[in-house]
């Protein structure tokens, strides 16, 4: 069949969920046998975030061939269980960048360069990129910020334009919010009234309302919204609030949002979708009865969006064990030899996270030297690792300058240096090793259990490794590096055979880590956190 291309815009507030929304169509559509993909079009000037602060816009997710991109990129990958590309995630930036280079080239033969159709049309040409590789029966673009926008303006303009090319091969799906007003006990419509006069007035009518609120909305009160906003009575849905964003595929289907997108685009619905892993998933998290602690050290926990591939891998991995998740973050600047015992005592296992930077990283070491000498399972991820690594020349081999050139370039002991292909870059943005890379882990390492495999392909981002020049120091002190590429003999994995469960990775296993496939290595830390708190519970 023609590839059917979704848009899924919002109005009212930002942050209301179209990542979320958009994921959850596409769990769906994919559980029916569609090949469906979706793709993020953000509206800001950067390239891409990866030069971004984590306080500005949440965590930085890196898909396999080694994009920087929007964090809901990783809730694309954890419902659909498919891996996504730069192609998934295009920023006004790109789009910018791509239409000037080719005037710089004379591609557009004199002409001056505009909005229209120069910019709409790059826009439209990155929206139809993947329906045009034949893989998809479906293409979800979700348009970032919200209807009103100055920024968004060329984005919708090239919506507006595609709704007319591609005919009933294409619908809008807006997503708005309805307020409940506590005083008058009213919920009110005149803001998604609003939204979608706002889309009406750029050209655009959307087939499909999602509506939502923290309460039920009554179906006179949605049959009133589809009046006044042209939308058919039966294609106005609720996304009420829910305790996991896990639920709302199910909650979405029970209205029959999947039947009315396929509908709408001409494809007669048949069956259900196959969708019992998934309920498996939700059945095993609400019916556990037991609770995990585990303690996440990092210098961003006042916004836990910069942590999310990190807590929802956590989520995938507790759950599996029959275990629920109580995940308590720890803040690294914070953390002292004063207060690390209050803050660690009761936890059952603790997570060192990745960053950038100076600062919290002591409390990091803090944390790093207390579960060593107390035998806490402990996970380390990329910067995390390196902590690991820099601790352990500190306390164990007695290097008390330990540290790495990123925080400190004149340290006598640099066990963590400079990549040596990184020394000649300048520019910051999208130059880290980046994406997939092979890794080969040593025969009856606990890294090679944890994966049933001596050789895996993980995710990276940074800038700084492990410095081989120590690894025979480490490996006779206690620390063994169990993993390492084949090509660039970086050490990717580090761990004390002698603990419990002690392992670092340079890269980030999260990002490789969905629903229906969760990633090993989370698997094995939740499972020798939950011996840990058995082991705990029987003293």
């Amino acid at each position: 069949m023609e590839t059917k291309y979704i848009f899924v815009t919002g109005g009212v507030v930002s942050s209301l969920g179209k990542g979320i929304i958009s994921a959850s169509l596409a769990c769906l559509l994919k559980a029916r046998g569609y090949r469906v993909t979706i793709q993020k079009f953000d509206p800001y000037i950067n390239v891409d975030p990866g030069t971004l602060n984590p306080y500005e816009h949440g965590e930085c997710y890196v898909t396999e061939d080694g994009h920087e991109a929007d964090l809901d990129l990783g809730h694309y990958e954890r419902f659909m269980n498919e891996h996504t590309s730069r192609a998934n995630n295009v920023t006004t930036g790109r789009v910018f960048q791509s239409v000037i280079d080719k005037e710089r080239r004379g591609d557009y033969l004199g002409k001056t360069v505009q909005i229209v159709p120069h910019i709409t049309d790059e826009i439209k040409r990155s929206v139809k990129l993947l329906g045009k590789t034949g893989r998809y029966d479906f293409v979800i673009t979700e348009i970032g910020g919200v209807v009103g926008d100055i920024e968004s303006l060329p984005f919708l303009e090239s919506v507006r334009q595609l709704r007319w090319e591609l005919g009933s091969d294409s619908l809008c799906i807006h997503l708005t919010y309805v307020p409940y007003i506590a005083a008058a006990k009213e919920l009110k419509t005149k803001p998604t009234q609003h939204s979608v006069k706002n889309l009406q007035e750029l050209g655009i009518q959307p087939d499909i309302l999602v509506l939502r609120t923290e309460r039920d909305i009554p179906a006179d009160v949605r049959r009133k919204i589809a009046l006044f906003c042209n939308v058919a009575p039966d294609s106005v849905i609720q996304s009420i609030d829910v305790n996991s964003i896990y639920k709302v595929p199910l909650k979405m289907h029970e209205q029959h949002l999947d039947e009315i997108v396929l509908r709408k685009t001409k494809v007669t619905p048949e069956g259900e979708p196959h969708m019992k892993p998934w309920m498996d998933f939700i059945h095993k998290m609400d019916n556990a009865t037991e609770t995990v602690n585990i303690a996440l050290v990092g210098k961003y926990v006042e916004l836990q969006d910069a942590y999310k591939s990190i807590s929802e891998s956590l989520l995938h991995a507790a759950t599996y064990a029959d275990r629920k998740l109580n995940l308590t973050y720890v803040h690294s600047e914070k953390l002292t030899d004063e207060n690390v015992e209050e803050k660690l005592g009761n936890q059952d296992g603790v997570i060192i996270a990745p960053g950038f930077g100076q600062r919290g990283i002591e409390g990091k070491f803090t944390a790093l030297k207390w579960c060593r000498e107390h035998d806490v399972p402990t996970f380390g991820i990329c910067l995390g690792m390196q902590c690991m690594v820099i601790e352990f020349a500190r306390n164990v081999l007695g290097y008390a300058d330990a540290n790495s050139t990123e925080m400190d370039p004149n340290t006598s002991h640099n066990v963590i240096d400079l990549m040596e292909e990184q020394k000649s870059i300048s520019n910051m943005g999208g130059t880290m090793r980046l994406g997939a890379y092979d890794c080969a882990l040593r025969p009856g390492s606990k890294a090679a259990e944890a994966y049933g495999s001596e050789q895996i392909r993980e995710r990276h981002r940074h800038r700084f490794e492990f410095n081989n020049d120590y690894r025979d120091r480490f490996e006779a002190a206690g620390m063994a590096c169990v993993g390492e590429n084949p090509d660039a003999k970086l050490v990717e994995v580090v761990e004390i055979p002698g603990k419990r469960w002690y392992i670092g990775t340079q890269y980030h296993p999260e990002y490789s880590s969905t629903v229906l496939s969760p990633n090993p290595i989370f698997r094995s830390f939740m499972e020798a956190a939950v011996a840990y708190h058995e082991e705990k519970a029987a003293k």
